[in-house]
């Protein structure tokens, strides 16, 4: 396949309740995936899928009027997601995307682009001007994604993370989300 086409083997759609044990299972996969040797190998190895199941369940159940969570499936079952809503900076227009994952073995086809660009669509149609995302600073991978989709990072900063430990994040931020919506 030609790089930067989309891959019309899989479906992007809006998440609900009964994904929530599916979306659970890419979670914690795309963690032990994406973070080992970022966080310790205990906190992956203690995550536990039917504690994420609840949690998702939850958030579906009763999202915020501007949250959003979207699903990439396969014809096999759910490969990735994205939850999205207003900014933890508070700004006025500024959504973020509090998460984006996709297993390993679905990644490199287009559907990471394809997940963020309809999470920018529906956060704009909410009357999200601008965008940001956070990574881990030596996630290299996940930076280069976002560098290549056309995000600007801010400095590092220091953020809290699992069991307390601190992580060196860079935000990246669409200052107008229409770059990603086309």
């Amino acid at each position: 396949m030609a790089h930067g086409s989309v891959d019309t083997q899989f479906v992007v759609f809006p998440a609900g309740p009964a994904d929530a044990e599916a979306l659970a299972r890419v979670h914690v996969a795309a963690w032990r995936e994406t973070y080992r040797g970022l966080l310790p190998d205990a906190y992956l190895a203690r995550m536990s899928e039917p504690s994420h199941a609840r949690r998702f369940a939850r958030a579906l159940l009763h999202p915020g009027p501007d949250d959003v969570t979207l699903a990439a499936a396969d014809r096999a079952g759910i490969v990735g997601y994205a939850q999205a809503g207003p900014s933890r900076r508070k700004r006025a227009g500024e959504a973020e995307v509090a998460t984006l994952y996709l297993l390993r073995a679905a990644q490199g086809r287009g559907l990471g682009a394809r997940l963020l660009t309809e999470t920018a669509r529906t956060l704009a149609a909410r009357g999200a001007l601008s965008l940001m995302v956070s990574v881990l600073r030596d996630n290299v991978a996940a930076r280069g994604f976002y560098e290549h989709l056309g995000g600007e990072a801010e400095p590092a900063r220091m953020e809290a993370g699992p069991g307390g430990a601190m992580l060196h994040e860079v935000a990246y931020l669409w200052p107008d989300i229409r770059r990603l919506t086309g």
